[in-house]
């Protein structure tokens, strides 16, 4: 665990986790980081305690001592989001200090005490304040579906620093560098591809309430954000409140000027298509993806499809439906409300079509409004003429995504 100032009075601890699934779900390509934040005053607070990922908590008590504070010091834990990776912890820490107080939102508070037994909690409402002393001010903000409906912010008036949570958090792990007045230009460029992926993984379902607390933010005189996941920001922070404001655009059908190609093939016929498209796509110098399902994670999946402008679905008919990797990969794409993508999708059949129409079902029950060419089906191998349609279509994609870049 790195211990580092932020201010006079306000540390940060951190540590990087790797090789689990986030939520149980999303594969952690390159890690992610667990940060807490420690504010003194005449009084000790812990914002979003956090622990070794085994549940251990001596990792964290042995840096609190390192940052001159004594666990048995700590009156406050400020719980602004009730999921485990940020307050696992609190059952062990009250075998050490049985007088501490929880202080969070009232949906929190229900949720503290069905998860820990927890009942000396201090339920804060928007604009309430903390005082600790020595002007040291928290002040809190409720910011729900943010993803739990239970989050909030918290801000120290003093540092003008925004302890926010989930919100501009990203996946990835840190190195020496945890500030963004320290990153390299490919440290930057690695944590707004995670990001991306961090942003659509977790929290792209409830992009409404994203806006909001965006707005939330951006009423607050704020010096620094200091967020759950990824890196502190102090130099600028208008470009992470930039980034999560695109990302809301993406999930909503703008995205990068590239596009994705979701396929799947049973026995090379659909896939003889796509290596054609490539060449199309080549030809027209246009960045593509391409993401052959099972083989790729859901966790990439979702996010390359979420960033790009244009989305191709190449997937062959199965018993009467839709490919089935190709298929659940959709669903999932629908469970996570990305909306309003341009899309062209094509694919063999044997006996029978069948594809279309789940593929159809799919867009309408998941009400994904996603913006189609006209598909393409051919029966067994492409001919020319099949070839011919799917060059068709892929430059009417081309075409129809330009209105929805946004880079």
């Amino acid at each position: 665990m790195k211990k580092l100032k932020i201010a006079e009075g306000i540390h940060m601890l951190t540590m990087n986790v790797e090789d689990i699934l986030f939520e149980g779900i999303w594969e952690l390509a390159n890690g992610v980081t667990l940060n807490s934040y420690i504010v003194q005053g005449d009084k000790t607070a812990i914002i979003d305690g956090v622990i070794g990922w085994d549940g251990v908590p001596e990792t964290l008590y042995r840096s609190l001592e390192e940052i001159g504070v004594e666990p048995k010091d700590v009156d406050y834990l400020i719980v602004n989001h009730m999921e485990p990776d940020h307050s696992g912890w609190i059952s062990s820490f009250r075998k050490i200090k049985d007088d501490f107080t929880i202080v969070c939102t009232d949906k929190a508070a229900k949720m503290v005490a069905s998860f820990y037994d927890e009942d000396k909690i201090k339920v804060v409402k928007e604009g309430d304040t903390l005082d600790l002393g020595r002007e040291k001010v928290l002040s809190f903000h409720p910011v729900a579906n943010v993803h739990w409906p239970d989050t909030m912010y918290t801000y120290e008036r003093d540092t003008k620093t925004l302890f926010s949570c989930d919100m501009f958090g990203t996946f990835g792990r840190m190195g020496d560098h945890c500030f963004d007045d320290e990153m390299t230009p490919e440290e930057v460029d690695f944590f707004e591809s995670e990001g991306i992926r961090y942003y659509s993984n977790v929290m792209t379902t409830f992009t409404p309430s994203l806006r909001k607390a965006i707005e939330k933010a951006k009423e607050l005189d704020i010096n620094t954000i200091a967020p759950g996941h990824g890196p502190v920001y102090r130099k600028n922070i208008q470009k992470i409140i930039d980034d999560y404001s695109r990302y809301s655009q993406y999930a909503e059908g703008a995205g990068k000027n590239e596009v994705t190609i979701l396929w799947g093939s049973m026995y090379g016929m659909t896939e003889k298509a796509v290596s054609h498209v490539e060449s199309i796509l080549q030809r027209e110098g246009v960045k593509y993806n391409k993401l052959q399902m099972p083989l790729d994670s859901d966790s990439e999946m979702v996010a390359t499809v979420f960033k790009s402008a244009g989305i191709i679905i190449a997937a062959p008919t199965y018993e009467y439906n839709l490919f089935p990797p190709v298929a659940a990969a959709l669903d999932e794409l629908g469970r996570k409300k990305i909306t309003g993508k341009s899309a062209f999708r094509f694919g063999s059949y044997g006996w029978s079509g069948g594809a279309e129409k789940e593929l159809t079902e799919i867009i309408e029950r998941r009400r994904m409004k996603w913006d189609f060419v006209e598909s393409v089906e051919f029966e067994g191998a492409p001919k020319e003429e099949d070839l011919s349609k799917v060059e068709a279509g892929v430059l009417e994609l081309l075409e129809k995504m330009k209105d929805k870049v946004v880079d």
